[in-house]
């Protein structure tokens, strides 16, 4: 981040502590910006600038779990507890945000706003992420954050492991960015910033993931009544048009917003029309 933003905690659910990084007047429009699951608030370092250079006061929040924010005691990292979390930072602010949410961040964001009676926001952007999400693209996501439970010797075999999940992406020649999403622990070795207990398998006794995400988003749907975006990469392997055509069947007010050659890391793939996509919607729905 710049000299100009903050790093702020807030407390969460059950108290636990959340880092944030805050720019922009308090007295704008407001924005929460939540990541996806196994990223950090510093993966929307360009889009908060721009944001913030536009005229939005913007909270960039690491979830419970992740980097800089406390991790469960409990490894309770379900929906109604990340959206208490979500809704404790959104009872700091002046007036009710808007709410841009990537994969994990989007989908507590809708399920927030769809259980709570009262109106908490005021414009949702969902980034690549719709209740059904794509099955292969799922398992591909959590067994890369299952593996390597033992950590890495180097910053190079880190940097590896991401160049192998991204081989569409150029490799950094230098990874030494890559140390935002790492932790040095005491074994000597690097290990991911997340709590592992985030990505454990489910215990037997629990019902499949997918199923239950699928069924708690669609419940939400109809308590939803503000204007939505969902901004999808159109080479994302975790959202398709059936997905697409089923959340617009739920959330008749949807808008999509497709970016040519972006994955599922949208605005890391093709930051520049992620931008243009987000601040152009919040303009015209919230009006700064």
């Amino acid at each position: 981040m710049t000299s100009d933003f903050q790093t702020r905690r807030y407390t969460g659910a059950q108290g636990l502590q959340l880092a944030a990084d805050v720019g922009g007047d308090p007295a704008h429009p407001p924005v929460v910006m939540l990541h996806g699951g196994g990223q950090t608030r510093h993966s929307w370092g360009t889009a908060m600038r721009e944001l913030v250079a536009q005229g939005f006061h913007v909270v960039n929040l690491d979830a419970r779990g992740h980097s800089d924010s406390d991790w469960s005691p409990d490894a309770d990292y379900e929906l109604p507890t990340l959206a208490a979390d979500l809704k404790a930072v959104i009872a700091t602010l002046r007036s009710p945000p808007a709410l841009v949410g990537a994969s994990m961040g989007g989908a507590t964001s809708l399920y927030a706003v769809g259980n709570t009676p009262e109106p908490i926001a005021r414009a949702l952007v969902m980034v690549d992420i719709v209740p059904r999400i794509e099955q292969a693209g799922g398992d591909k996501i959590g067994a890369f954050m299952r593996a390597n439970p033992e950590g890495f010797a180097t910053l190079e075999d880190a940097a590896d492991a991401v160049a192998a999940y991204y081989p569409h992406r150029p490799r950094p020649k230098d990874p030494s960015g890559l140390m935002k999403n790492l932790r040095r622990r005491d074994d000597g070795r690097l290990h991911w910033h997340w709590d592992p207990q985030l990505f454990a398998r489910p215990r037997k006794d629990r019902p499949p993931e997918p199923p239950r995400f699928t069924e708690q988003l669609l419940h939400a749907c109809p308590g939803v009544h503000i204007p939505t975006l969902l901004v999808r990469g159109l080479n994302s392997d975790i959202v398709g048009d059936a997905g697409v055509a089923e959340f617009k069947q739920a959330l008749p007010q949807l808008e999509v917003f497709d970016v040519v050659g972006a994955g599922h890391m949208v605005a890391g793939d093709r930051n520049d029309a992620f931008n243009h996509g987000v601040v152009s919607f919040l303009k015209r729905t919230i009006n700064p």
